[in-house]
């Protein structure tokens, strides 16, 4: 595309707003003392605790100041990766991010995700396929992964059905890895309500649910798990037993985990109607629950595991096993699998225990495990490093989820601005280690994991908490009450609906509206809305406290592209892109998959150019020279990646017999001006 005098001069003028809307978005434009303006939130009230929240959307879309998770897309499998020096797709890594975020994920972060995760469903366990694993020490483990298992980790050809570090020759399969993401696949699923989705991925995950219940022990309805077995492997060894081996326990994450994934593929057998299976997986869910009673401590939180002869594992302060276990009962406040009394007294215990989060973070325990089969002596087993003490941003985004249901603001808030002092470092990195104050590879430049974009999403999510049901969508505001006027900008997920959700007032829900229209179908902490009554396009606003509600707040316009930018090296890349994007828009295709990739790669480089300027005007805080450099690298080289990642798709669909594929592959054809 060859831009005239004009077109330029526009394209100039575009630029310029960009950047000062950019640097305002940046700053939040202070319009008086309790007023917020920022990108993708406005309000009133407490604008520290608004800016924090504008800052946690940005990272989830091309942004000039912080990483973001475009930064995290790989083209070898057009998905998501766990980071640079990760080149695979991680469960237990994935779980708090994913979870929090897929209420606003928007293509084309919809098909990355689902990208990565068809890693682990493309090679799941089948109880007959051989796989190979070769381990970094040297030892070839050969094995068959049992019919429904997930694994650790994957990536294209490459899978490690077990926990992969440690003492991978006693390790049992992932069993609680298995039940996280099969909870992942099943809540997009819930939220997409994309028919033919369901139909490919449901028997799937009753193979999970399946593979799960070949661990349950009738006598008591617990699941028995052995070493590594868990989420955060490997710090749990499970049973050893006086030979000095080690064995199945009852693992109480296992339980926790299982049983909020069967809430949501419940849903999913009645979405599809399947009467039987809801009544299958309704009987084992229930029965699950109700043995948690035999985890439970009198003070109403969790043990981390219960061995087949008796002896308890996580009674906090008892002279053996005395450490409290964080991961499961935040997790179980989290995913609702206690109620709001027990959600109290967790949490009290929790506050209890300063150790706990020496730097706002959650870690995983304390104090150190005394029952991993390797002692805690070594760097990577010491307490504070790895999954003994250490903190993972993956389960952090649970635990402000736990706070946000318990009206712990502050707790979010802080946590978010500890997130935010690695953040503004390029320092996104995990594990963090010292019990969360340290980055785990301190000798590389910058550091970047999808882990770490778990605190911001839950910063996001747990504004609202979205209960996705068959039939339903439930809301529950959890708003800090400092905040008296809150508005999203952005649209959350509803089927194919789009929902733009605003508040005023503080307190208990006392009114709502949709599309100016009184709306009748609330209680004092919840907003229900069926799916089939909900407009496509629905403006919900909720008056907290008695407040009087506003007029509807206009809806965010359409976002022109950046056309054109200075680096010689992108400049072909943008113009292509972005004439395929307004083709696609022409043709009543810009709310596909490709347009949205289209769209964000041309954003991608326009936000280089905004990060230039507003460096260049000294309004971002330069870097240490090493990082400024790497940092500057990442933005091109993920706007190349997202360039030659949409192009090796659409080349794919060269021998497509899908009309939708066809279509959208002529359109390029005739964009690049090649021959069919």
């Amino acid at each position: 595309m060859v831009m005239s005098k004009t077109g330029l001069w526009q394209y100039c003028v575009t630029l310029l707003c960009a950047i000062l809307l950019a640097g305002q978005a940046m700053m939040g434009s202070v319009k008086a003392a309790e007023q917020f303006e920022g990108e993708y939130f406005c309000g009133e009230g407490d604008v520290e605790y608004l800016q924090l929240l504008d800052i946690a959307r940005r990272m989830f879309a091309p942004d000039p100041e912080f990483q973001n998770m475009p930064m995290l897309y790989n083209p070898a499998w057009n998905g998501f990766v766990e980071g640079p020096t990760w080149n695979a797709w991680w469960v237990q890594n994935s779980y708090g991010t994913t979870y929090c975020a897929l209420p606003f994920y928007q293509e084309p972060l919809i098909t990355f995700l689902q990208n990565a995760q068809n890693l682990w469903f493309s090679q799941m366990g089948d109880g007959k396929t051989e796989y190979v694993y070769n381990h970094y020490s040297g030892t070839k483990f050969t094995w068959v992964p049992p019919d429904g298992a997930l694994m650790d980790c994957a990536n294209p050809g490459w899978v490690v059905h077990k926990q992969g570090d440690g003492k991978v020759d006693i390790h049992d399969w992932g069993m609680e890895f298995t039940a996280a993401g099969a909870l992942m696949q099943a809540e997009l699923l819930l939220i997409s309500r994309d028919e033919q989705a369901i139909a490919r991925y449901l028997p799937k995950l009753e193979r999970c649910a399946n593979f799960i219940e070949t661990r349950r022990d009738p006598k008591n309805n617990l699941f028995l798990a052995g070493p590594a077995g868990n989420l955060l492997a490997p710090s749990y060894a499970g049973w050893r037993k006086p030979d000095g081996t080690y064995d199945k326990a009852y693992l109480t994450g296992l339980s926790v985990t299982y049983i909020a994934f069967l809430d949501r593929l419940i849903e999913l057998e009645k979405l599809a109607t399947y009467q039987q299976q809801v009544e299958l997986f309704t009987n084992r869910r229930d029965s699950a629950r109700k043995a948690l009673a035999l985890l439970t401590t009198d003070q109403g939180y969790f043990i981390k595991y219960l061995d087949p002869d008796g002896t308890r594992h996580g009674v906090y302060g008892a002279v053996k096993y005395g450490y409290f276990e964080a991961v499961c009962n935040h997790d179980a406040i989290c995913f609702r699998i206690v109620d709001d009394a027990q959600a109290e007294k967790i949490y009290a215990k929790i506050v209890s225990i300063p150790g706990l989060r020496p730097h706002d973070f959650i870690i995983t325990n304390y104090p150190s495990l005394d029952d991993m089969y390797t002692p805690p002596e070594s760097w990577l087993w010491s307490f504070g490093t790895w999954v003994n003490g250490g903190h993972w941003s993956t389960c952090e985004a649970r635990m402000i989820m736990g706070y946000y249901r318990l009206g712990a603001y502050e707790d979010a808030r802080r946590s978010m601005k500890q997130l935010l002092t690695f953040a503004r470092r390029f320092r996104m990195d995990n594990p963090l280690v010292k019990f969360g104050s340290e980055v785990y590879q301190p000798k590389h430049p910058i550091n970047l994991c999808y882990d770490s974009f778990g605190p911001p999403a839950a910063m996001l999510r747990g504004l609202f908490e979205y209960l996705y049901r068959a039939d339903e969508l439930t809301l529950l505001p959890h708003i800090p009450p400092a905040i008296t006027q809150l508005q999203q900008k952005f649209p959350i997920r509803f089927g194919r609906k789009k929902l733009y959700l605003s508040t005023i007032g503080s307190g208990p829900v006392t009114k709502v509206s949709i599309n100016g229209r009184n709306y009748k179908s609330f209680d004092t902490k919840s907003i229900f809305l069926p799916y089939e009554q909900t407009p496509n396009i629905a403006q919900i606003q909720i008056a907290l406290g008695g407040a009087k509600l506003g007029p509807l707040p206009s809806l965010p316009a359409r976002q022109s592209l950046l056309v054109v930018t200075p680096i010689e090296e992108l400049r072909a890349s943008a113009e292509k892109m972005a004439d395929f994007y307004e083709k696609l828009v022409k043709a009543n295709l810009a709310e596909t998959y490709e347009a949205a990739h289209a769209k964000l790669a041309v954003d991608y480089i326009g936000t280089i150019e905004r990060r230039r300027q507003l460096l260049k005007q000294g309004k971002l805080k330069p870097l240490l020279a090493e990082t400024q450099t790497a940092a500057d690298k990442s933005y091109i080289d993920t706007a190349q990646k997202l360039c030659t990642g949409l192009e090796k798709v659409l080349q794919s669909y060269v021998q497509s017999g899908e009309p939708h594929k066809k279509r959208i592959y002529q359109i390029w054809l005739d964009n690049t001006g090649q021959i069919n």
